[in-house]
């Protein structure tokens, strides 16, 4: 019986984050990632504790707050605060690397595709997961103004939208191909998911979720009570998504590449 990822995300995440996060773990499945593996960009290690069923070996994030959590968690034998370009590793001593929702956020991100290439062993696979431009494309908000007439609202609104999120780069395939091959990585394939309307259930979340955030600053806990009862309808709300997560027009791509 193939594992449900649907229900550790909703039990411990807004539900935004949650559907998208246990889609990404479900894609992964599919992935061989032997070891030794890093995480770059573990966070608060409640992913790589969901998405794998073996601890990665290290994961390191910049954020002592977000590591300090992690070190709760089952998912890692080892954790390091240390930035994507500055990785505390040997050259080619990792036979495998995850980043899941990271390099989008990361201004320089080809100095952190070269530190991967540099730490990934011959033959070594690197996948990841980054949104695309569908991302602001498929927004609901900027097409109701439009409609209305205000295109330059649902332009800014976008443009605020993508600050919120932190999201310094919104690119095809082509072009993460470019940067793969500079650090000296070779594209082995991808694969477009989370379709536009989902997007727009992933846009609303942002509103919807304040409660989870207000609960969170107030007792450390995104879901006060993850019960069956409170999340059920939740659920199945999003579970078409979960379930059928690949599409053409997907806004977020899942890319495997490999170092030569």
């Amino acid at each position: 019986m193939a594992t449900d990822y649907l229900w550790p995300n909703l039990e411990s995440l807004p539900y935004f984050r949650g559907f998208l996060r246990a889609i990404e773990a479900r894609l992964l499945q599919g992935v061989e990632l032997p070891a030794p593996r890093l995480d770059v960009g573990c966070g608060d290690g409640h992913f790589g504790e969901v998405a794998f069923a073996q601890a990665m070996t290290l994961g390191v994030d910049p954020e002592l707050t977000s590591l300090r959590e992690a070190r709760r968690r089952p998912g890692y034998r080892w954790l390091a605060a240390a930035e994507g370009a500055r990785l505390p590793l040997a050259e080619a001593s990792m036979a495998s690397v995850v980043s899941n929702s990271v390099l989008e956020h990361i201004p320089d991100v080809q100095s952190v595709l070269q530190e991967i290439g540099r730490v990934l062993k011959p033959g070594g696979t690197l996948a990841f997961t980054v949104p695309n431009p569908g991302y602001l494309a498929h927004l609901a908000l900027p097409g109701w103004f439009e409609k209305a007439g205000f295109r330059s609202l649902g332009d800014r609104y976008r443009e605020w939208f993508r600050a919120v999120t932190r999201v310094e780069h919104l690119a095809w395939e082509e072009e993460w191909r470019e940067w793969l091959e500079r650090a000296g990585l070779e594209l082995q394939g991808t694969l477009r998911y989370f379709p536009p309307a989902a997007m727009r259930v992933l846009e609303w979340g942002h509103y919807l979720g304040l409660p989870s955030l207000v609960a969170r600053r107030l007792t450390g806990r995104w879901i006060l009570a993850p019960a069956h009862w409170n999340l059920w309808l939740t659920a199945r709300a999003v579970r078409p998504y979960y379930d059928s997560p690949a599409a053409g027009d997907g806004t977020f791509n899942l890319y495997l590449a490999r170092r030569p």
